[in-house]
């Protein structure tokens, strides 16, 4: 299918609240109004549809969960196919009883659901406990080709991993997005913050860099307290990253706001062919990145 090579991102950033009906039919209506400013592909942030849940192990949050396809997918996709735009959405996947997923779904222009990314890494740290929910993706890395071009996506944690950043650029992959849910804890802030913030972007930047696409990462707002205590302040700052790592356009720290960035597809070939790390790889030396560690 022919593909423009001019393209907008359109970023969804914004607060959570303990209702998920609220919080769908403000995704929806962001997702909509960026439809109407010319976005064309258009992302999510990381579970949407609740506040940031993995802060504690509950089971009464698996009560959050919906089926693929289910609600929400359906109601991305009636946007999806009245704007005529590609959506990714974030949702809490159930799969089965006792098996859960964070899981992005892909909508295409058509409202067709082109497919389903099942997040790789699993985090498990102190307010990220999401061993507990979550089974790690068996979708292994996939990217999609779409009405305005073939993009990757991944989830969160996957961002500071420069294997599946990777093997999705290998599949064509000219945009790889990120749905994000990361914050400061409040009492290490002033000590860590500008030092986490900086190697989450950095890291991020270095993908496009090493893979010569664009790097698209949409991160919540808001500090959220759903079981006490000092709770999580997500740090914002949703931003897109050129082919050469440049930030295109970044968000605040604390505003909701639709980061609308327009991409030029046809760099990504000028950058590969101009700075042609995939054309050097040495796939021959590579064996042992399949071991956990090298004795």
């Amino acid at each position: 299918m022919p593909k423009s090579t001019k393209v907008t991102l359109g970023l969804l950033q914004h607060a959570c609240s303990a209702d998920p009906k609220a919080n769908l039919k403000k995704a929806l209506a962001l997702a909509e109004k960026a439809a109407k400013q010319g976005a064309q592909i258009i992302c999510t942030q990381e579970l949407f549809r609740s506040q940031y849940f993995c802060q504690a192990e509950d089971h009464k949050y698996f009560d959050l969960a919906e089926s693929i396809p289910g609600p929400s997918t359906e109601a991305f996709q009636k946007i999806a196919k009245k704007y005529g735009v590609v959506i990714i959405a974030s949702l809490f996947e159930k799969r089965a009883s006792g098996l859960y997923h964070n899981t992005a779904v892909i909508i295409d222009a058509d409202g067709k659901l082109l497919g389903i990314y099942r997040k790789m890494h699993i985090p498990d740290d102190p307010l990220f406990y999401e061993k507990f929910y979550f089974t790690p993706g068996d979708t292994g890395f996939k990217a999609w080709d779409t009405k305005f071009g073939k993009i990757g996506v991944l989830v969160c944690w996957d961002q500071w991993y420069p294997e599946g950043a990777r093997l999705t650029a290998m599949q064509g992959a000219e945009i790889l997005f990120y749905p994000t849910a990361i914050g400061w804890h409040p009492s290490e802030k002033s000590e860590y913050g500008v030092n986490q913030h900086g190697a989450w972007e950095t890291i991020q930047r270095s993908h496009a860099i090493a893979n010569g696409c664009y790097v698209a990462a949409t991160n919540r707002i808001g500090l959220e307290q759903p079981i006490g205590g000092d709770g999580l302040e997500f740090w914002g700052q949703s931003f897109v990253a050129g082919t050469s790592g440049q930030i295109l356009a970044k968000a605040s720290t604390d505003k909701e706001e639709i980061l609308l960035v327009p991409v030029e597809l046809g760099k990504v070939d000028v950058t590969r062919t101009h700075w042609p790390f995939l054309r050097d790889r040495r796939i021959d030396a590579y064996d042992n990145l399949t071991k956990r560690f090298i004795d």
